[in-house]
């Protein structure tokens, strides 16, 4: 059984960045690995993505969960705003990643455009 040794914490990619990122490695003529060095991914990570968007795991699909408390006091509320500030909070810095990695990915295809049209 594996143990977890490093005190890094895990992270999780939105679906829309996974699309992004096989959509790339699919329709243009550059290696995956080349794409997860500029993305700062593991490699491994891009080949099992494209297997699961071929495979059709990438669609969202519908969830029937309900909830089944009722909010009845002020403090509930509150509570419940602080919790969706804290989600709004670290949907944003999820972005601000995606983003920043998207980027650089742009920079990556000038450059190679570039040296491109120089040969």
């Amino acid at each position: 059984m594996a143990k977890i040794v490093s005190a890094e914490r895990v992270v999780e990619y939105s679906l829309e960045f996974k699309i992004r990122v096989v959509k790339l490695t699919l329709g243009l003529d550059v290696k995956a690995k080349d794409i997860a060095d500029i993305l700062g991914l593991h490699p491994i990570m891009i080949y099992r993505w494209r297997q699961e968007y071929k495979a059709g795991k990438f669609e969202e699909k519908p969830t029937r969960r309900i909830s089944m408390t009722k909010e009845t006091a002020d403090n509930d509320k509150e509570l419940s705003k602080d919790k969706e500030i804290a989600k709004l909070k670290k949907a944003l810095a999820d972005a601000q990643k995606e983003n920043n990695f998207l980027k650089k990915w742009e920079g990556y295809l000038k450059e190679q455009s570039q040296k491109n049209s120089r040969s």
